[in-house]
């Protein structure tokens, strides 16, 4: 917590709407390690409401800033465990564990949306919950050594770019970087990347990309995911374990590519989304990042790329194969 930025929001459940309706502490709210069991099924209160949470840094910790929705600025609160729950769908979801010191009062953290009244098995609590900041929520990245395609039709690794550099689009031709982000994060849980096998999409190599890096993929005939031909897909979508995998040990350095507008970019010869700026991003973004892109381009917006998003209620292993099997044929 001690790398909580100043003015940092996030949303927070009071820890006790987040409880067992089935397993060994049935009728309790998500606690620390030592008061869960792995196994217990959990589920979000109907109509519970997140409360905003702001961070400021401090000695040896981190405390309230103005503008959070209980307690005082300046009180301290602390970053005391890590659970992993699994949705029905098998997304895990990392949720953080933050106590309020002058109340003594535990607050629930998910990095991934939860729904109300939706089973979540827990499937690992840890006392030391690593490393992690509130600006983790934030990916929608390429990983080191992913092969961007530029305007002159060259491959470059992503992490020799900068600002200004032209790069192939698939709608608006050769187009200037705006921003560039980077961040170094631990990859495990939520944030381990996810791998497209070489050959498996047509990419010409392994395609790292964080879990919510969406894939664009043009659909011929009648049988389309989505409404539209044009369709994207979040890389944790096409998770199989033998084409596409999730890759956790160690820490992985994101990067994430900023246009004029919302582009379609071609990394390891394959269509992917870049980051889409919007006042929803930003405010998911560090505080300062988010500072900075509001600053360099004042009352940038971005539309979302046209297409429709197939999720995981749509691409099961047969449809997955599918898409797979297409590419293979070219």
């Amino acid at each position: 917590m001690t790398d909580a930025l100043p003015g940092q929001a996030a949303h927070v459940f009071p820890a006790d709407l987040i409880w067992v309706v089935t397993g060994a502490n049935q009728g309790d709210g998500l606690g620390l390690p030592e008061d869960c069991e792995t196994g217990d099924l959990y589920q979000l209160e109907r109509g519970a409401e997140p409360l905003r949470l702001m961070l400021a840094p401090a000695e040896g910790g981190a405390r309230l800033a103005a503008g959070s929705e209980f307690g005082r600025p300046g009180d301290a609160v602390s970053l005391r465990a890590r659970h992993v729950l699994m949705a029905p769908d098998g997304d895990m979801i990392d949720v953080l564990m933050i106590v309020h010191e002058p109340e003594s009062t535990l607050y629930a953290l998910p990095l991934s949306p939860m729904a109300p009244r939706v089973d979540y098995t827990l499937i690992e609590s840890l006392e030391d919950p690593g490393e992690v900041r509130l600006a983790d929520l934030v990916c929608v990245a390429f990983t080191t050594g992913t092969m961007i395609t530029m305007a002159s039709g060259a491959q470059r690794p992503i992490e020799s770019l900068g600002p200004g550099d032209r790069v192939l689009t698939r709608d608006s031709g050769p187009q200037p970087i705006r921003w560039i982000g980077k961040a170094r994060l631990k990859a495990l849980g939520s944030f381990a990347p996810v791998v497209i096998a070489a050959g498996t999409l047509g990419n010409e190599g392994d395609l790292i990309v964080s879990p919510h890096h969406r894939i664009f993929l043009y659909q011929r005939g009648e049988k389309r995911l989505g409404a539209t031909a044009e369709v994207l897909v979040q890389a944790k979508h096409l998770v199989d374990g033998e084409n596409v995998w999730r890759r956790e040990g160690g820490y992985v350095d994101y990067y994430s590519l900023v246009f004029d507008r919302h582009e379609i970019i071609y990394a390891e010869g394959i269509p992917c989304e870049s980051l889409m700026v919007s006042e929803k991003t930003l405010e998911l973004l560090p505080e300062e990042i988010a500072q900075d892109l509001r600053a360099r381009f004042p009352g940038l917006a971005h539309a979302p790329h046209f297409g429709s998003e197939a999720g995981r209620e749509v691409l099961d292993e047969v449809a997955r194969a599918a898409i797979f099997r297409s590419r293979d044929r070219g």
